[in-house]
């Protein structure tokens, strides 16, 4: 999927949520911040894109790989070595990092996932929500400046999902770094977002918080994207009753459906 006019500029600490349809671009931006675009996929390129302050034209993934670091959506595809210890340590080992180094990177990294218990392990033996969490360790090890994750929790079941998205949490609380997730849970994004970022055919159709990016839900809906339900139900709220609610969670719904009947006149409550 080519991406035409994307403008971006992400600080460090910042947690940003890429939506949108199928073939909108999502993997293909990911692909292009890892530097993956153009070094190993050919085609045109133009403009720059600048991760941690190396220019992805004039660095190799491999130089990159030590600023920005990239978790794929199958765990199974990332994951080669035959514990779950060894998995970890490879990224600094190919650093040529001292051996204390490495230990303390493989322990620390395991730690944040909740996953040093399974250090001797294979990774082949676990669960798809413990894949991803070695997956994410194996990125972590490397100490990166910017964390991209492409759709991590897809055909996970419920319980594996709720524990990636643990570890996201978090890493998000930490704010030492850059996190970017392409995610299709409108929940989630509304949940952890700083920013969303909508795609729609390789370039940015909207942008914001997610307060104002899930208000527009005719918008985002003509697009193909999925929005909370308690955005989507609030839309038809305020168009039946001339309300401006925008709530997101289902906290925050239930607080302007009871500020809405406190301001009803008695005889109407």
């Amino acid at each position: 999927m080519a991406l035409r006019g994307i403008d971006l500029q992400v600080e460090r600490g910042e947690f940003i949520v890429i939506m949108g349809p199928t073939g909108a671009g999502k993997s293909t931006l990911c692909l292009a911040l890892k530097g993956i675009v153009p070094h190993l996929t050919g085609g045109l390129f133009g403009g720059r894109v600048i991760v941690a302050g190396l220019d992805t034209r004039q660095h190799s993934v491999a130089d990159l790989s030590q600023r920005v670091g990239l978790v794929f959506q199958d765990p199974e595809s990332q994951l080669f070595n035959t514990t779950v210890e060894q998995e970890v340590a490879f990224g600094p080992e190919s650093l040529g990092l001292p051996p204390r180094e490495i230990a303390d990177r493989v322990g620390w990294a395991l730690e944040v996932v909740r996953m040093t218990e399974y250090r001797r392990r294979s990774p082949f033996q676990l669960s798809g929500g413990q894949q991803q969490r070695v997956a994410i360790a194996a990125v972590l090890a490397m100490r990166p400046q910017v964390l991209i994750m492409d759709e991590p929790t897809a055909g996970l079941d419920p319980v594996g999902k709720r524990e990636v998205f643990a570890v996201v949490e978090g890493l998000r609380r930490r704010g030492d770094m850059a996190i970017i997730i392409v995610e299709g849970e409108a929940e989630r994004a509304a949940e952890f977002a700083d920013r969303v970022l909508i795609l729609d055919r390789g370039t940015i159709a909207l942008q914001g918080q997610p307060r104002e990016v899930f208000s527009q839900v005719d918008r985002l809906l003509s697009l193909g994207v999925d929005v909370p339900q308690v955005s989507e139900l609030a839309n038809l709220f305020n168009a039946r009753h001339g309300t401006s609610f925008q709530p997101l969670t289902r906290e925050e719904a239930l607080r302007d459906l009871a500020s809405y009947l406190k301001a009803l006149p008695a005889e109407i409550r």
